[in-house]
């Protein structure tokens, strides 16, 4: 993995000359002394802890429209979440300052509880027992990263890159054994991938959503509109009854007819275990953090089941944060759970994702655009200042919310009122 390499250097500069109250905060005390002050957003700030950039697989054709959009609708606290490779964090961080978007980064990989996987057990995925979602807030690592940062990047890349050409060449197959000859490889995924957002090849990581795109795209070009329903029978094996004309809704049938587990295009994956990944996280000084999943299912997730096992689960993981994607979620199972994790000591933030194409509002909201309720929307507040403390604090090579070891250092409100602290001075001194 390349470093970032002016993601630090920016990062202590934009902080250092907006922060004069708080730029000698070391200490949870003195956090306290600065909170004491006074100094806190005059209202609540629209904020979103997990959107996807281009080159990820993203409603976003580049990062200068997420961040314009972010303003436009007033989000001023916006965390991203890429998988594996992080260059693009400069662009962000580059363009959020000029916008008066306070930045908090992150990042999200894909593990394996092997526990879990023997005994059927489904932690965030539905489809797949014993896999884990896991996400890091607060990340200010990725300029420098350890040694063992590095090894464990190194290691996710290098298989996600094997697994992405294997299943590439197999859906390729697939479509040549059905007479449709589109001739797709992965590294013609990846040059489409530039192509459309104008990025080094070497930043790409593929996604099963990439490789989609690229074939219903070929697909649409030599298959003419009358002819797809007979070809994409064929293709897929059945009698296809689906959109034809519809870009994405083929996208995601070819995802769901090929290439998921135990479809014909599928190739195991390899990934880290959840120490593993757990460890990563630590090591580029951020927060590990639960993407809670609940009511996004069909049927509630068995880590999931109640907040009361949910919670129980997080705290034998030294887990303290998590996040939900209210998109998924009814409003009352959203609050139920959100209420109950902050009851339990748990920062608790909200995001879009914003990894398909539909370009949803950046204020994440409920199943039908039903809006998050306001004591909810308040925690949600509370966990991203929590972040944003965090961010600061080890960027000053200090402890922070969580230390190396993954245990809290702080209660959530001490590091939720510092970065309460911590925003309204940059936006004092930016806006």
């Amino acid at each position: 993995m390349k470093c970032v390499k002016s993601l630090s250097r920016f990062l202590r500069n934009f902080m250092s000359k907006a922060l004069d109250l708080v730029k000698n905060i070391a200490t949870v005390d003195q956090m306290r002394q600065a909170v004491a002050a006074g100094l806190k957003p005059e209202r609540r700030l629209k904020t979103n802890s997990h959107i996807h950039l281009p080159p990820n697989f993203s409603a976003f054709e580049t990062v200068e429209q997420a961040v314009t959009l972010a303003d436009e609708q007033d989000v001023r606290v916006l965390g991203v979440s890429n998988y594996y490779d992080y260059r693009v964090y400069d662009t962000f961080a580059e363009l959020a300052g000029r916008k008066n978007i306070f930045p908090v980064f992150g990042l999200e990989i894909i593990s394996l509880v092997d526990k879990y996987v023997k005994d059927g057990l489904r932690i965030n995925d539905p489809g797949n027992p014993g896999r884990m979602y896991i996400c890091g807030k607060g990340i200010t690592g990725f300029a420098s990263p350890s040694l063992r940062a590095a090894e464990l990047l190194g290691t996710i890349r290098s298989r996600d890159e094997k697994r992405m050409a294997e299943m590439t060449a197999k859906v390729n197959a697939i479509f040549t054994a059905a007479g449709v000859a589109v001739n797709i490889s992965d590294a013609d995924v990846i040059d489409m991938v530039v192509k459309r957002h104008k990025c080094p090849k070497e930043s790409v990581t593929l996604q099963e959503r990439h490789v989609a795109m690229a074939f219903q795209q070929k697909f649409f070009d030599v298959v003419k509109p009358a002819g797809r329903a007979a070809a994409l029978s064929k293709i897929f094996n059945c009698q296809y009854a689906g959109k034809t004309d519809n870009d994405v809704a083929v996208q995601g049938d070819i995802r769901s007819y090929l290439m998921k587990a135990g479809k014909p295009a599928f190739v195991t994956e390899t990934f880290l275990k959840f120490e593993e990944a757990y460890e990563l996280i630590l090591e580029l000084g951020g927060i590990p953090c639960y993407p809670t999943l609940i009511d996004g299912a069909k049927t509630l997730c068995d880590y999931e089941r109640t907040p009361e096992e949910l919670v129980a689960h997080l705290k034998e993981n030294n887990i303290h944060m998590a996040e939900l994607i209210p998109i998924r979620n009814k409003t009352d199972m959203l609050g139920r759970y959100v209420r109950a994790m902050r009851k339990a000591d748990i920062a608790v933030v909200g995001g879009t994702e914003h990894n398909t194409l539909d370009l949803l509002p950046l204020e994440p909201q409920c199943v039908g655009g039903v809006e998050v309720e306001d004591d909810v929307r308040e925690i949600f507040f509370e966990g991203m200042c929590v972040a944003a403390a965090h961010q600061y604090q080890r960027l000053n090579g200090l402890a922070g919310f969580v230390n190396s070891q993954g245990n809290r250092n702080a209660d959530i409100k001490v590091f939720a009122d510092a970065g309460a602290a911590l925003i309204a001075k940059y936006f004092k001194k930016y806006c």
